[in-house]
């Protein structure tokens, strides 16, 4: 046989495969691996042109896949004013200021990442953000994408004032005598969003290869964009995914998520179908249909069955939003299926959830069952009685892991307004798992931190990574907390499966790509306390190496 091209020794090997495999060597050939097992297994495999790496006990994992990211939105938050990495106002606005006065010749000030537990009721005001930034509109997203603080000059400029009334899907935060404080919620950021320039081709693809570099950097080979379309404030990503893979520069497997214009209705259809056919090449594939199904606990358009709290154990009117009436949905998802499309659901609030199960149970009633692998991202919210119909119905549990721990904005935004028993209805993951549900892990980045080792710890622990947390709380519904291999093979094999990758990448095993990555440890062999200070030494897509640590 002839000689390996790449092998790796010194395992140990997590090989995420049906019975969780271990070994301590893999031999990798023209980009795919052709061993798995010990040294002596593999010695032949050496030759003088081999590249072996010396694993020295740290772990060798398939290579991470993000169910649920948006790399380009993440990208651009990098190359504008990005406040993701703060964590109080006085920051907030003191780089604003610094981002101001070094791109004064922009029309707007553009940017975003900052946290809603920031401000008093999670809502900034213009009247702060006019205090740095006077002369030009300003529209920054928060963390989550479904808020922008916005200032006078923006609110001037959209014509939004007293008088103006809220979109049927979203709230503009307003003061006792009803006029605008410079927060607007989901649908109401349009209002100022559709003014923003266009961002160009050339800047999406910049922003795109920069999200790739940096999900590379922490062990992610591929991911689901979740929102290939025109929304928040970049535009389109889908033409640079086409760009970046034609010119050979896309290194990562990437299924696209078509965007639902939830102001349409089934006319959209041939539409999308279109772009799924203008929208592949190379390991870009955009196969999948994005709906948002509702908004965010937090600002109380996480659709509930029951209403919202108010905080001090009365019971609002609020029940938040369902984006998509049922009378849509379920036909949408029956045709959409029909059609061959995967249907990648946000999700939040209980109501949110069952009407995204109930849409894919008429979908399966009017054409039959599939492999089309639809999937439910974020699932806060859970009742209880919904969560054996993942299994039931094929559906998988999209995890976002690293938000289900205590942490200010769960404590002072969304406890005090969910109330028993819903409180405890929150990412049961565990409870997901005994059911049998196929698990799927992803980031929500630029949300969140794309690093998968921080949410696996948060899966394990139920207690925020170390680098993540503000306060000292203890476990969040430890009951609900799912191992360390569950974890880890819900983020590689798991995600695979749902980007229908699973026969190609995943797993360690032989005959699929060498989508590798090298771990600085073995969590396994340390306390799950530990996990988060797992650092990636070194990522391989097909057995090329895309990134490595200066100290790898």
């Amino acid at each position: 046989m002839p000689h390996a091209d790449l092998v790796f020794t010194g395992g140990p090997v997590f090989t995420a495969n049906t019975v969780r495999s271990r070994a301590s060597a893999v031999a990798v050939r023209d980009g795919r691996i052709i061993a798995v097992g010990s040294e002596h297994d593999l010695h032949d495999l050496v030759g003088s042109s081999t590249e072996v790496v010396d694993l020295r006990g740290r772990l060798l994992v398939p290579g991470f896949q993000d169910a649920h990211v948006h790399p380009v939105w993440g990208g651009l938050d990098l190359m504008r004013c990005d406040l993701s990495e703060l964590s109080t106002e006085a920051q907030y606005l003191d780089r604003i200021a610094a981002y101001s006065a070094e791109h004064a010749d922009d029309e707007w000030v553009l940017g975003g990442g900052w946290s809603m537990s920031a401000f008093p009721g999670g809502t900034p005001t213009a009247d702060a953000l006019d205090r740095v930034v006077p002369d030009r509109p300003a529209f920054l997203p928060n963390r989550d994408g479904h808020g922008a603080w916005v200032n006078s000059a923006a609110l001037r400029l959209a014509g939004i004032d007293r008088h103006t009334p809220d979109p049927a899907d979203g709230r503009i935060e307003r003061d006792a005598h009803g006029n605008p404080t410079g927060t607007l919620h989901e649908g109401a950021m349009s209002l100022v969003n559709r003014l923003l320039p266009a961002t160009s081709l050339e800047t999406l693809t910049e922003a795109l290869l920069l999200g790739q570099r940096y999900l590379h950097s922490f062990g992610v080979t591929g991911w689901q964009d979740a929102i290939v379309g025109s929304y928040g404030d970049a535009g389109d990503p889908g033409p640079a995914y086409v760009a970046a893979a034609a010119s050979g520069r896309l290194t990562a497997r990437v299924v696209g998520a078509i965007w639902w214009d939830r102001t349409r209705g089934l006319e959209q259809i041939p539409e999308l179908v279109e772009k799924r056919e203008r929208y592949r090449g190379g390991r870009f594939a955009a196969t999948s249909i994005k709906i948002m199904q509702d908004g965010v606990a937090e600002n109380f358009t996480a659709s509930m069955l029951e209403p919202y709290g108010d905080g001090h154990g009365h019971v609002t009117d609020n029940s938040g939003i369902s984006f998509v009436d049922p009378a849509v949905l379920n036909p949408a998802a029956a045709e959409l299926d029909a059609l061959g499309f995967q249907l990648h659901f946000h999700a939040i609030g209980d109501r949110a959830v069952r009407e995204c199960l109930d849409a894919v149970e008429h979908a399966i009633a009017v054409n039959g069952r599939g492999d089309h692998r639809h999937h439910i991202a974020h699932i806060q919210v859970v009742h209880p009685e919904d969560v054996p119909r993942f299994r039931e119905l094929g559906v998988a549990a999209n995890m976002q892991s690293l938000w289900a721990a205590l942490e200010p904005q769960m404590v002072e935004l969304t406890l005090p307004f969910l109330g028993s028993p819903r409180d405890a209805w929150q990412y049961p993951f565990g409870d997901l798992m005994r059911a049998g549900a196929v698990l799927a892990a992803g980031s929500d980045w630029s949300v969140s931190t794309p690093d998968p080792l921080a949410a696996i710890h948060t899966a394990v622990n139920r207690t925020a990574a170390p680098a993540y947390t503000e306060g000292e709380y203890g476990p969040f519904l430890p009951e609900q907390a799912i191992d360390l291999a569950t974890s880890l093979t819900a983020y590689t094999a798991g995600s695979a499966w749902v980007n229908h990758l699973d026969q190609v990448t995943g797993t360690i095993e032989t005959g699929k790509f060498a989508d590798l990555v090298v771990l600085d440890r073995d969590p396994f062999a340390g306390p799950a306390s530990e996990i988060a200070a797992t650092r990636v030494l070194q990522t391989f897509v097909e057995g090329d190496r895309v990134y490595a640590a200066p100290d790898a």
